[in-house]
């Protein structure tokens, strides 16, 4: 080292170089660091008769002790604590530039473990009253990445809980912007999963009581708004949209392949697409349930006493009319999520629901997020009238009309108990209508009553009763029906060739394949064998007279499941599901069959008609298109044509008549050598020669006309 040492005259100058060497080996430049460190206490000394002046020596020294912290434990073990008096001590009057200094060195110690992270914490949020904006950001920034390094293997709970109690104290505080950062650091770390838990949750559901508005507003978009990472649809979820667009795709083709005859007919074909559009329907219903928009609403511990709060907020509120919305949106979120029940809040939401009232179309999803099954039909009448009075009438636009109708159509999905039969009726005239937005609105409210209780639309409107709707009831306000079953387990009860069911692959032969349409007498059994009486095994499936396990083929099943009663299908389901465990391949066939029931129109066989059992084709009401929170765009969703120019008009018109000329009018002459005709000379002559005829053809006054009448009817009058 002494080639190294040859230039300590030079080291007192030079910091940098010292420090560096000082981490290399600190026992031999010891003599050289503690008049450094001697020239620290004389500059801190000088610097507290003054502190509001820059003194770039200090802040030289200060950088350079931190750095060398470590190397000399037993010298600058004060060395922190020191830092942190000065900074308590002239927090508020010291020079910006010497402030983030001492925070500087503060950090850097605590990266060295040399500082507890609580005692900084403390002190940076005492900090935070400096009118210093770039410190406030350094700040809120370095406590977030500390919190989050100290968790990233495992997570601190005991200093967890230390550190939430004290943001917790800080939400309290008078000091606006320490309660601020306090609620922005908590929001980032959950955000961020480090602080996702249920005590950080309801800890922020606190501030949504204060009488800052900066802090209840932030607190509310907590809870109202939506993760960017989530909405930014990283690789996760795009790698999940493809795994379940391949499950939805074998899903339609195994209910394709059951589906599939010899002899391809018009009917069979929309019968395929009919099956198939019930399968995607189902796929995208189960990720709609599954998927939560937003889990911190679901952590809350009291919701029911939060509502209540904010409503009693909300209806004294001063404040501008877009935190009035939040609010809203919260309590909506509430009641819908947690099914609550806040009867004040509907006649509040029934205030603001005219077609001239800003941002209706917002107070429209709030009023459908606050409806649940839970509610009583009578708290959400007055809100659907109001709706079909002030929206669907015909003295507005298709627009308001249109967003009226998906207005109810979204509310009832959540608690059809509400809706009358006679403004449903007088709803539905309006599927007819010439505006294609309120006609497209009526219908899907229609499609939506005949899942949900068909026997309030007219007779016409309800459809063809189904296979599914008439195995299903339906329920009154309050009535929950369970079941020990999983419908459409019945189809395992009966073993088909392969034992895959409706799930066959494309190499198998046409025999397995299942043709709906075809009349109960029409099967594949042959004619010298007669079908007993069957018995059930102990695992539910069909066992032949001989004693032995039949094999049906797929069309064989799936007709002898729709010969069966409602009664009989669960009971066989519900033997299904006690006695084996079910496969993927099991819920595939469930699946198909379950889609077929869809589409297969009920009808009484003869086996039913000699039992005398007559069911009503009704269908219970489903959670389908019944997510937590409304999308605007549902309420929104209006069907216009799109305007085209003449140039795009024309081209239409010309891509129309191509290929149809055969069946136009003929252009020209049998014979180019003929005359023209009349018509045709008048195109080529002069004005003046068609004056006269021009003259005759003009139109004539109501006087004029009037004289004309009367002389006739003199005339008339005369000869008589």
């Amino acid at each position: 080292m002494e080639p190294i040492k040859s230039n300590n005259n030079k080291l007192p100058s030079n910091l940098p170089q010292l420090q560096n060497l000082i981490k290399r080996d600190s026992a031999s430049y010891r003599e050289e660091f503690e008049r450094q460190h001697s020239v620290y206490e004389a500059l801190c000394v000088i610097f507290e008769q003054n502190p509001t002046v820059y003194n770039n020596d200090l802040h030289q020294m200060v950088t350079f002790l931190s750095q060398v912290a470590q190397c000399y434990p037993d010298k600058l073990s004060g060395f922190p604590q020191e830092l942190s008096v000065l900074l308590k001590r002239h927090s508020t009057v010291l020079h910006p530039e010497m402030r983030m200094s001492f925070v500087k060195a503060l950090v850097l110690l605590r990266n060295k473990n040399l500082l507890s992270p609580t005692d900084l914490h403390m002190l940076f949020f005492q900090l935070l009253h400096c009118p210093d904006k770039n410190l406030r950001k350094f700040l809120k920034q370095h406590i977030v990445t500390d919190i989050k390094n100290i968790n990233a293997r495992s997570k601190n709970t005991k200093l967890n809980k230390e550190l939430q109690n004290f943001m917790h104290e800080m939400l309290s505080s008078r000091h606006a912007v320490a309660a601020k950062t306090s609620l922005d650091v908590m929001i980032e770390l959950y955000r961020k999963k480090v602080w996702n838990d249920t005590k950080t949750v309801n800890t922020i559901a606190t501030a949504c009581f204060s009488k800052v508005t900066k802090i209840m507003v932030a607190a509310i978009k907590f809870f109202v708004g939506r993760d960017e990472e989530e909405e930014g649809g990283g690789g996760e979820s795009g790698s999940d949209s493809d795994s379940d667009n391949e499950e939805e795709k074998k899903s339609v083709k195994a209910t394709m392949m059951a589906l599939k005859v010899n002899k391809k007919t018009k009917k069979k074909q929309k019968k395929l697409d009919k099956v198939k559009a019930a399968v995607k329907k189902s796929h995208k219903d189960k990720k709609t349930k599954a998927s939560y928009d937003f889990s911190a609403l679901h952590l809350v511990h009291d919701p029911q006493s939060v509502a209540e709060r904010l409503y009693r907020r909300l209806e004294k509120m001063n404040e501008r009319f877009e935190v009035k919305l939040m609010t809203m949106n919260f309590i909506s979120r509430l009641i819908g999520v947690h099914q609550l029940y806040l009867p004040n809040f509907y006649p509040l939401v029934t205030r603001f629901l005219f077609p001239h009232q800003r941002e209706v179309t917002k107070v429209m999803v709030f009023a459908a997020q606050a409806a649940h099954p839970q509610v009583p039909p009578d708290d959400l009448s007055p809100v659907l009238r109001t709706l079909a009075d002030n929206f669907v009438t015909e003295r507005y636009s298709g627009e308001v009309m249109a967003m009226g109708l998906n207005a109810i159509r979204e509310l009832c999905a959540r608690n059809p108990f509400c809706m009358s039969a006679d403004l449903l009726q007088d709803l539905t005239q309006y599927k007819t209508h010439k505006d294609k937005g309120v006609m497209m609105a009526a219908r899907s409210l229609i499609a939506l009553f005949r899942e949900k209780n068909p026997e309030l639309l007219y007779k016409k409107d309800r459809g063809a009763p189904t296979e599914l709707g008439a195995e299903k009831r339906h329920e009154n306000f309050g009535e929950n029906r369970a079941v020990d079953y999983i419908p459409g387990a019945e189809i395992l009860a009966y073993k088909t060739e392969g034992d895959e069911g409706l799930g066959t692959s494309d190499d198998e032969s046409d025999d397995n394949w299942v043709d709906m349409s075809d009349d109960e007498s029409d099967s594949n059994t042959p004619k010298g064998k007669k079908e007993t009486k069957e018995e059930k095994s102990k695992d539910g499936e069909e066992m032949d007279e001989d004693g032995e396990e039949k094999v049906f083929t797929a069309k064989e099943a799936l007709q002898e499941v729709m010969k069966l009663t409602s009664e009989e299908r669960a009971q066989k389901a519900a033997d299904i599901a006690c006695s084996r465990f079910l496969t993927d391949e099991d819920f595939a066939r469930i699946a198909a069959t379950q889609a077929a029931k869809k589409v297969e129109k009920f009808t009484q066989s003869k086996k039913k008609k000699q039992r005398g059992k007559k069911r009503k084709a009704t269908d219970e009401p489903t959670k389908a298109g019944t997510g937590e929170l409304v999308p605007l765009k549902n309420i929104e969703m209006i069907f216009k044509k799109r305007k085209h120019d003449k140039d795009a008009r024309l081209e239409t018109v010309a891509a129309g008549r191509e290929g149809r000329e055969k069946y136009g009018a003929k252009k020209g002459r049998m014979n180019p050598q003929a005359s023209t005709t009349n018509r045709e000379k008048i195109k080529g002559k002069s004005f003046m020669m068609l004056k006269h005829k021009v003259a005759g053809k003009q139109k004539q006054s109501f006087r004029t006309k009037q004289m004309k009448l009367r002389n006739s009817l003199l005339k008339q009058k005369k000869f008589r």
